[in-house]
């Protein structure tokens, strides 16, 4: 096959030659027959890759292939219910919303009811009409030791950082949660001046980098947190411990997206991959976590201090609550990451196999933090694959207060879901720090479709919390949302997470299901303790 291919384009120069004397246009096309002669001659002899070896040029076809894949599999062969990690379904209605476009969809669902797994919300004979139901319903985020606190909307923009983001992603983003009167989240990257030049609400994320608020070292810098923590715009302060994407991991900045501006913002050396460490050095225990959410909410102004986390090891979560009850101080609140959560980068296995998925994590965050009586000081928040107002129904029925999305609010600037994050070279300007593609992105129009968006998936929220006879969004609870478990069994969200009774946990009168974790949490560690340790110490104790 090589030697017969080989053969033909040595034929080709060799007819072109003679006729090219003749007809000046064919030296294109002996120009063209020498490079393929070339190229082939040289897949022939290379040694790196055995197809091209065994199959010059012909080999290359593969390649051009395998780059086409993703466009061919998007717009030729993908259904509406399918596409990962959204589907074509939940894409458009995002970019129906944020374009102001029709929104209905004809001819009934494209969905499998009777498939297990199926979820639905069940409505009421007392529906309320949806013109008295609030267009912007608000919850207060703020505890007994807040000073400052905020008035959330119950949908906002998750945490995406400039360095992830470009710069005019970053513009929109903060310009749309201006319009709309929803808050920004920084992400890990730090507070930029992008994030402040259109005045939108802003939380600032603190992750195990400190960025921002960080020493030569790499540990946190108080002087520099104070600073920024009490701008007008800065209305909370997330304290991250882990992402649902990555979690145990830290961040990671690739060094082609670490321009010279990303690494003074972050003060980092330039040009190089920044891996934020996957622990904090501030801290290392849960009762020192309580006392730098008390030392950041001082400095702060007492505005409101919370965590975000991705559930790992349950009783790492039940010792955080043990020592908020031994110290009698908690966060204002705590935003929980399903390990469904997105990411630019990310390792493939923590994408897929690390962290507990939203649903099961946000439900055991809400009934630790009811068993330890800690429910009513604490908003829960809710991240993870957020993207239209039944995924937030269900989130805040689990027992969250307010919900984050991130690639819902990517989707609205334009994303196409290209799944070129980790290259910089997204197409829509949305994810790259290259100029040349950030440029595509205009600000002006952008801006708009977040707003949008955001207004439009609240209505539409509303309107289905109106259809279930409720007038707020907190009166939704686990009684609300069905489960098609399999082809014989429906259950409520109350059957399949079953609720705790208040102050349970203090009281040793936990559910079973709870009580291996709690006799594993220590307050001292975020380690769980040794049930052998455990044994040997109270046989120690008798003799």
């Amino acid at each position: 096959m090589r030697l017969t291919l080989l053969t033909i384009l040595c034929l080709l120069v060799a007819i072109n030659v003679v006729i090219g004397f003749v007809w000046s246009p064919m030296w294109w096309f002996l120009l063209l027959s020498a490079l393929l002669l070339a190229l082939g001659l040289y897949d022939a002899v290379q040694t790196k890759h055995a197809i091209l070896r065994n199959f010059p040029l012909v080999g290359r076809a593969r390649w051009i292939i395998e780059s086409l894949r993703p466009y061919i599999q998007q717009y030729i062969i993908e259904t509406d219910t399918g596409g990962t990690p959204i589907s074509r379904m939940f894409r458009s209605i995002v970019y129906q919303r944020a374009k102001n476009s029709r929104e209905t969809v004809p001819f009934g669902t494209q969905l499998d009811t009777y498939k297990d797994g199926y979820e639905w919300i069940g409505h009421s004979l007392s529906a309320r009409e949806v013109e008295d139901m609030d267009e912007d319903p608000r919850v207060q985020i703020g505890g007994p030791h807040c000073k400052k606190p905020y008035h959330a909307s119950v949908l906002n923009i998750s945490a995406m950082s400039f360095g992830s983001l470009s710069k005019n992603a970053i513009l929109a983003l903060n310009k749309g949660a201006a319009k709309g009167g929803f808050y920004h989240n920084t992400g890990e990257g730090g507070l930029t001046p992008y994030h402040l030049e259109n005045g939108g609400d802003v939380v600032w994320q603190i992750g195990t980098g400190y960025f921002g608020c960080r020493n030569k070292d790499g540990g946190f810098d108080a002087e520099q947190f104070k600073e920024k923590a009490r701008l007008e715009n800065v209305k909370m302060i997330e304290i991250k411990l882990s992402q649902g994407a990555k979690p145990g991991h830290g961040g990671i900045l690739p060094a082609y997206k670490n321009t010279p501006e990303i690494a003074k913002i972050r003060g980092v050396e330039p040009g190089v991959q920044v891996d934020s460490p996957p622990r904090h050095k501030a801290f290392s225990t849960p009762l020192e976590m309580i006392d730098f959410i008390s030392e950041l909410r001082s400095l702060s102004g007492f505005k409101p201090v919370g965590i975000k986390l991705a559930l790992g090891r349950k009783s790492e979560f039940i010792a955080m609550c043990k020592a908020m009850v031994e110290k009698g101080v908690t966060p204002d609140f705590i935003t929980v990451d399903g390990g469904e959560g997105g990411t630019g980068a990310a390792p493939l296995e923590y994408t897929n196999s690390i962290g507990f998925p939203l649903r099961e994590a946000l439900a055991f965050v809400d009934d630790c933090l009811t068993g330890f009586a800690l429910r009513d000081k604490i908003k829960i928040i809710a991240s993870g694959k957020i993207i239209t107002a039944f995924q937030i129904a269900k989130n805040l029925s689990l027992g969250a207060d307010v919900c984050n999305s991130a690639r819902g609010m990517m989707l609205a600037l334009g994303c196409v879901q290209s799944l070129s994050c980790n290259t910089n070279k997204c197409p829509t300007g949305v994810a790259t720090q290259d100029p040349k593609l950030a440029r595509g992105l205009n600000v002006e129009d952008k801006y708009e479709r977040v707003f949008r968006f955001h207004k439009k998936t609240v209505h539409a929220l509303m309107d289905i919390l109106s259809s279930t006879g409720h007038v707020k969004t907190s009166e939704l609870n686990r009684t609300h949302i069905f489960r098609r478990v399999d082809q014989c069994h429906v259950a409520r969200y109350d059957e399949i997470f079953p609720l705790v009774k208040t102050g349970s946990f203090l009281v040793d009168e936990a559910p079973e299901r709870y009580k291996l974790h709690l006799k594993e949490g220590n307050a001292d560690s975020f380690m769980p303790c040794s049930l052998l340790a455990e044994i040997e110490k109270e046989t120690k104790a008798v003799s």
